[in-house]
């Protein structure tokens, strides 16, 4: 399976709120070529780090795709340019935030490039939860660790809950 974090905390010109980045996100993807197989719910959490920024919008979607990982995940960045985003700072706020989160059972260390899984996924409950809504049999391929596992594991500081 392949994972794609989707979040935003700021609004655009395109969509409007957050959560509406997120859903347009999920059909730009589907027009550039990716077969959506999945997703989860919509997650508002706190930034992580802790700052004074707003809250995000997190989910994940599962895709099929021939890209290959690097491909995919310049595919993502565009996106996201398209979108209005410019890198400028480390958790920063943003407009929108693909991550390529797992990649079925590829491990990769490029440090200038894609590197999957995401190394901080197993931190994170905004990435954590959706995925555990759509895989609960998943392990980390280099934790080898299950989602459960992973899930139970967080630490207890993250504010997170379900968009209604």
């Amino acid at each position: 399976m392949i994972f794609i974090g989707i979040g935003s905390n700021l609004p655009s010109d395109m969509y409007g709120a957050p959560q509406a980045n997120c859903e347009g996100a999920v059909g730009i993807l589907e027009e550039r070529g990716l077969a959506v197989t999945g997703r989860g719910r919509w997650y508002e959490s706190a930034p992580v780090p802790v700052s004074d920024q707003p809250w995000f919008v997190n989910g994940v979607v599962t895709v099929v795709t021939d890209l290959s990982p690097q491909a995919l995940l310049d595919l993502l960045h565009d996106v996201e340019y398209a979108f209005g985003r410019v890198r400028r700072a480390r958790n920063e706020a943003r407009i929108l935030d693909l991550d390529l989160i797992a990649y079925d059972e590829l491990v990769i260390e490029d440090r200038q490039g894609a590197v999957v899984p995401h190394p901080r996924l197993h931190q994170r409950a905004f990435v954590l939860l959706p995925m555990q809504e759509l895989a609960p049999d998943w392990v980390h391929p280099v934790l080898k660790t299950s989602i459960g596992e992973l899930v139970s594991a967080l630490a207890g500081d993250q504010e997170i809950r379900p968009v209604t």
